[in-house]
């Protein structure tokens, strides 16, 4: 015998001709049309294509919002990843330039605290398990709190505090 699997008989043998020969063509197609058309890229630059926000989804579309929610995960974790390089380009400038530090590396703390700063503004407060709801939620408050009182941080107007 020496073959693997279970014994071969007429219907396993008939099973396995009626799948090769609808499978046949599907094969082909995708081996001499679709692969060799296709531009192929190693997985670290796989570019997945951008969804609809969580604003441009309906309330009963549970598909648009995980997908939404799967883009706002990537996004978060770019933008660590952006923050980290950031973070550590500072550390490298400070500790390479240690006495005159302050001047040399001004631009980059500079650009740092500005990421660091919209980084809070879009996940801060969310906590780990923040979804794309509770980003846009926030970022809602804030708009409605920009309308009310002022930019966040300029002090509150006086005019409309009661």
């Amino acid at each position: 015998m020496g073959a693997e699997g279970p014994p071969e008989n007429a219907f396993t043998k008939a099973v396995d001709t009626a799948l090769g020969t609808l499978e046949a063509p599907a094969k082909w197609f995708r081996e001499n049309i679709i692969d060799k058309n296709r531009p192929s890229y190693p997985w670290y630059h796989y570019q997945f294509r951008r969804v609809p926000t969580i604003d441009e989804c309906y309330t009963d579309d549970v598909v648009c919002y995980i997908e939404a929610n799967e883009q706002f995960k990537r996004d978060r974790m770019v933008d660590n990843e952006v923050l980290n390089i950031l973070r550590k380009r500072m550390e490298d400038c400070t500790f390479y330039e240690a006495p005159n530090h302050r001047e040399k590396c001004a631009p980059m703390l500079e650009a740092y605290e500005k990421a660091a700063e919209n980084w809070f503004i879009k996940y801060g407060d969310l906590g780990a398990y923040g979804d794309v709801k509770d980003a846009y939620m926030k970022q809602k408050h804030r708009m409605v709190w920009e309308r009310r009182h002022g930019p966040v941080g300029s002090g509150m107007k006086g005019d409309n505090v009661h």
